[in-house]
């Protein structure tokens, strides 16, 4: 306990900058990840091919090299400035989006046809039918696998304490330069971790006993 109370001026703001990653990061990540499967099931072909190379190419790159990207080498395009916290926000973004595509695009796969060719009868457009029938459906039966993308979303953050971003995977280097007990610290920040991790469950199970009921 002493290791915590000792270092709450770590802890305190290194985890509320884990939630603020998490928090910027994965609402931009549902909403360009709900985007590129729109253009998953797209009816043009470009689009299709589009969102398919995206999420091969992001899929099967380490996060870390995306990290590399933004943090050392997109500096080097001059185009716009990043801070350390922006630029892990925009990696964590582009490669979480990737997988969330991949659920948003299982669960539209579930949708009855027969409900788009309603909308289509009815003279919606492609984006109305998605947005008004499909999507709503989709999200709530992807809901357990959408929240697990979002589990190691948050876990992913880590990540961004190597390319110095103050966030709690940075606490054990600084416990270290205290001369503090690193494994204690590490079991408090482990702890913190399924702290949020059992809000994010509990906030799925809110949803699902909300939508069941709904049904």
């Amino acid at each position: 306990m002493d290791v915590l109370l000792d270092n709450l001026d770590l802890f305190g703001p290194f985890f509320l900058n884990t939630i603020k990653l998490f928090l910027l990061a994965g609402a931009a990540s549902l909403i360009f990840g709900t985007f590129l499967a729109m253009l998953r099931v797209s009816p043009v072909p470009v689009f299709r091919a589009a969102g398919a190379v995206y999420v091969t190419v992001v899929r099967n790159t380490p996060l870390t090299l995306v990290f590399v990207f933004f943090v050392f080498a997109y500096p080097l395009l001059d185009i716009i400035g990043l801070s350390y916290f922006v630029a892990a926000v925009v990696a964590l973004t582009v490669y979480t989006s990737a997988f969330i595509c991949e659920v948003v695009r299982s669960g539209i796969n579930t949708v009855p046809v027969g409900q788009a060719e309603a909308g289509r009868a009815l003279g919606l457009t492609f984006t109305q039918i998605l947005g008004q029938i499909v999507l709503p459906q989709a999200i709530r039966s992807v809901m357990p696998p959408l929240v697990s993308m979002l589990i190691a979303l948050l876990k992913n953050t880590t990540i961004a304490a190597g390319f110095s971003v103050t966030e709690a995977g940075a606490i054990r280097q600084y416990l270290s330069e205290r001369g503090e007990n690193q494994l204690i610290g590490l079991l408090w920040v482990a702890l913190g971790f399924i702290i949020l991790v059992s809000v994010l469950s509990f906030v799925q199970r809110v949803f699902e006993k909300r939508w069941s009921v709904a049904r």
